[in-house]
């Protein structure tokens, strides 16, 4: 048995609780784990909503909170190749396992060995921030000197890209609340505070040939104000709001495979994609580290260690 945090129905914070449970078995093409830290996303909070209940794996109740985890692996299902127990891994937990406990099941393809140098720390934060920047910037494809607008930098998605952007030697401005400020220069962009001036006049000054890529991270009226920004309407790469289409830009294409989760780390090794950790939770503390990510607006990544 080992604890984990879940919920027993949909709904708010209300709705969460730990519980124990023995430890899963893991399917075909999935693999045991015991977690050592646990990343935290929005996409937490919209599964215990009900929001999402295509990714919640069709897993009966009680459902345990979170997708991504770094751990040990702990024993194998069939048919899967390239792993074997004792491996440290990161990855996805996409057959909805949840990743807010001491064990857990992660689906094998979408799980990688942690390289040596990198923490378990590191390694459970990019599955979802780290793969994501590499996509976006990988479908922009733009030349280095190019001009990018990371909308919404101050996040843990928003820090990735910015960094690995200035790494592809691109001129990075990122948009967010005054206080993005100091992680997103930390991160080598120009900072554009969006509730203290009209945004989209500051970001015109700046580059007023207009940018060569938008990256957008908040969606909604604000993807609509700072697309017309972008010299070309196909460069906007939204990824949190598929209406991007209907400006002419791009939903981000994702990629959760073993490959690149491995470029990940080794660009997080290198120092090109470290992500910004804020805060680290212990598990029992794990509604606490929800409610920063689903109420609170944190600069960076925020994770929960398990063991």
């Amino acid at each position: 048995m080992g604890q984990a945090w879940g919920f027993r129905r949909y709904g708010g914070p209300e709705v969460q609780e730990s519980f124990d449970r023995p430890d899963p078995t893991p399917g075909r093409g999935e693999v045991l784990i015991r977690v050592a830290v646990a990343g935290v996303n929005p996409l937490d909070h919209l599964l215990r909503a009900g929001l999402v209940p295509g990714l919640d794996g069709g897993r009966p109740f009680p459902r345990v909170l979170g997708m991504e985890a770094a751990g040990t692996v702990l024993a194998l299902g069939e048919e899967v190749d390239g792993l074997e127990v004792g491996d440290a891994v990161f990855g996805f937990a996409l057959t909805g396992g949840g990743t807010y406990a001491e064990t857990t099941v992660l689906t094998a393809e979408n799980t990688a060995r942690v390289p040596a140098g990198l923490s378990t720390t590191v390694a459970a934060a990019l599955p979802v921030a780290g793969t994501t920047a590499v996509d976006a910037l990988d479908q922009l494809d733009l030349p280095g000197g190019a001009a990018l607008l990371v909308n919404g930098v101050g996040g843990g998605v928003g820090l990735a890209v910015a960094r690995l952007a200035v790494a592809r030697g691109l001129r990075v401005t990122g948009t967010g609340s005054a206080g993005k400020r100091e992680p997103a220069e930390a991160a080598g962009a120009r900072f554009l505070d969006y509730p203290a001036a009209d945004v989209v006049e500051a970001a015109r000054e700046l580059v007023p040939d207009g940018f060569d890529g938008i990256v957008d991270l908040v969606g909604g009226a604000s993807l609509r104000a700072v697309a017309p920004l972008a010299r070309d309407p196909r460069t906007v790469i939204s990824v949190g709001d598929a209406s991007v289409s209907g400006l002419g830009g791009r939903f981000v294409e994702r990629r959760l495979d073993r490959g690149n989760l491995e470029r990940s780390a080794r660009l997080a090794l290198e120092g090109d994609l470290a992500p910004v950790i804020t805060a680290v939770h212990p598990l029992s503390d794990a509604p606490a580290a929800l409610a920063a990510v689903e109420h609170g607006h944190p600069s960076g990544k925020v994770v929960i260690r398990v063991s």
